[in-house]
């Protein structure tokens, strides 16, 4: 019987390749995932780390997709807080722009001493970092 040495050249490239993989599926994930899909994985985040989490949702009326709300429009997507800290968050997709009256609200945040972000997918690690 003969015994076969491990090949660690091929173990390296087949980690190597995997990990290319992993890299081109979370570059494919950011510029394809849904601004819904992305927002999902931003709550159920910041829950699974201890924040408490608001956020808006929308309904289908008869003009279209609205937030019922009483004041200013451009009201960002999530308030999130926890042991002292408050989060304002607006996500967009890969192509998605921030409103004028998004950025109305995520200066008037900061400028109250609140920490303000827009995420963008390609984000994940730093608000992965931010909710630690």
């Amino acid at each position: 019987m003969a015994i076969v040495a491990p090949n660690h050249a091929l173990e390296k490239a087949q980690i190597k390749s995997s990990t290319a993989e992993l890299v081109d599926a979370k570059k494919d994930w950011q510029r394809n995932v849904s601004e819904a899909v992305f927002l999902k994985q931003v709550i159920d985040l910041a829950r699974w780390r201890g924040w408490l989490v608001n956020h808006q949702r929308p309904a289908m009326t008869k003009q279209g997709w609205r937030t019922a709300i009483s004041g200013d429009a451009g009201f960002p997507d999530l308030v999130m807080l926890r042991s002292g800290r408050a989060i304002f968050a607006e996500l967009k997709s890969a192509k998605g722009r921030v409103t004028p009256e998004q950025e109305t609200w995520l200066c008037a945040a900061k400028r109250a001493g609140l920490e303000s972000y827009v995420w963008f997918p390609k984000d994940i690690d730093e608000i992965e970092r931010i909710l630690k």
